[in-house]
């Protein structure tokens, strides 16, 4: 014998709930709904599309690149306009060679191209001083670069304690005339890869050479800034102390 029990009827919140017959207690499947589309216009041909791809206008190809940046045309001429390599770091090969140039006549030197000072021919020089070291068999790197570092220093502080007030010298000004003026002591270490170490004639040279670059130095110093020219004297003689520790590095 069989017991019936009562189940009372399921009430969903949507309006999807099946109806509950008398007859039948089976839930009808739901009918589902169609997902959101966009309202397509009327005149378009293509299906599921919302645009007409007619009314966009195509550039032909290479014109202009993707992400709207400059074109070849454009960019091409930012590339002429711009500057060359070396201007942009500073160097100047016909400045260098015009201020290198100077330093060849020591009786007459052109303070006019030193007004504007650089670093690039000092340190030109400095690699070309180095390079002869080492083919003497003397590796001087650091050794040299230190010492026109501390000769830099030395040679700006005594300028403007004799100029006291007038004094207009800065250190990268002293600095460019110091370096360029080493040319002298440059070509002593060339000349010196064919003379015999020691005796009396890589002194008298080297004195020549020394002499030269001391005038020299002098010389832009006092024209180059202002208030040395009642202290020629004592600047030439710290100078002098400067080129003859070089040229003693080259003897020796």
């Amino acid at each position: 014998m069989t017991k019936e029990f009562a189940v009372p009827p399921v009430i969903f919140p949507s309006g999807g709930n099946p109806a509950v017959g008398g007859a039948s207690n089976t839930q009808q499947p739901r009918v589902p709904t169609a997902p959101f589309q966009p309202p397509r216009p009327s005149n378009s041909g293509i299906p599921f599309m919302s645009f007409e791809i007619g009314s966009a206008t195509t550039a032909p190809y290479g014109v202009g690149p993707i992400g709207g940046g400059p074109t070849a045309s454009s960019a091409g001429a930012n590339f002429d306009e711009e500057e060359p390599l070396l201007d942009e770091l500073g160097i100047h090969p016909d400045q260098i060679w015009r201020k290198t140039k100077s330093i060849m006549n020591p009786f007459r030197v052109n303070p006019t191209v030193h007004k504007d000072s650089d670093l690039s021919g000092p340190f030109f020089l400095y690699f070309s001083l180095c390079l002869f070291q080492l083919l003497a068999g003397k590796f001087q790197f650091g050794v040299i670069l230190g010492w026109i570092v501390v000769s830099s220093i030395f040679l700006y502080v005594v300028f403007n304690m004799l100029a006291e007030r007038n004094g207009n010298l800065n250190l990268h000004t002293c600095t460019s005339v110091l370096g360029y003026c080493l040319l002298p002591v440059v070509m002593l270490s060339a000349i010196s890869l064919f003379m015999p170490p020691g005796g009396h004639i890589s002194f008298i040279i080297a004195g020549v050479f020394v002499i030269w670059a001391t005038r020299a130095c002098t010389n832009l110093m006092v024209a180059v800034a202002d208030g040395g020219e009642e202290h020629r004297g004592l600047i030439a003689y710290a100078c002098f102390l400067i080129y003859t520790l070089f040229s003693l590095l080259v003897i020796f």
